[in-house]
């Protein structure tokens, strides 16, 4: 049965298109992401698609493409459109499919509703969490809050390694790490190849 594997982070900037490219790569999957906030032009599925090599893999349109590098409801309202999570629909495919969220879990898409409603009861969550002052609590918040809500959570660490940081979270939240992406000098197919056959086997497990 294909996969929807949702992908978010513990904030901004920790490795979600990376991660997201090496798990499209490894699954064959296609790739979504429903709300680019800025840099439309060489948004996040412009990024993927330049990682991947993967000929069954596919990228989907974006459901909205803002202006605004800014939360979505903010950019939204730049752009004079309205976002709803009942008008975001995600793509038919008979394939696996990737989804990537903006931000993490809590980024506003209107007044009432944020990124969270974007996860559909069938979808299942991979968190990415990157080591920095505060990622502990950003990582137990985003992980209990899914937990809480009954999805299935996995988690990928990026970045260099923190045994005690990424010990305590797994304490914490009883969930095993899928693996590590670590710092790489260079992010390109090849990088991609290689982490993507490192996950294959946790990812097929899923």
């Amino acid at each position: 049965m294909a996969k929807k594997l949702f992908i978010t982070g513990i904030d901004t900037s920790v490795g979600k298109t990376i991660a997201a490219a090496i798990i499209c790569q490894s699954l064959g999957a296609d790739y979504w992401k429903p709300i680019q906030a800025g840099d439309v032009e060489k948004g996040d599925k412009h990024t993927v698609q330049l990682l991947l090599s993967n000929p069954d893999c596919q990228i989907h349109p974006n459901s909205f493409a803002l202006q605004s590098a800014m939360s979505p409801h903010a950019a939204a309202q730049i752009d004079k459109v309205v976002i709803e999570s009942n008008n975001i629909i995600a793509p038919k495919t008979s394939n696996h499919l990737v989804i990537e969220g903006a931000g993490g879990l809590l980024v506003p898409l209107n007044e009432t509703e944020t990124m969270l409603d974007l996860i559909k009861a069938d979808y299942q969550v991979i968190v990415v969490s990157r080591h920095y002052l505060g990622s502990i609590n950003h990582s137990l918040m985003t992980i209990k809050l899914l937990q809480q809500r009954g999805f299935k959570v996995s988690l990928i660490f990026n970045g260099e390694e923190n045994p005690a940081t990424e010990k305590i979270i797994k304490q914490m939240t009883g969930i095993q790490a899928l693996g590590r992406i670590n710092q790489e000098s260079t992010v390109d197919k090849h990088m991609i190849k290689k982490y993507a056959k490192q996950f294959n086997l946790a990812l097929q497990q899923l």
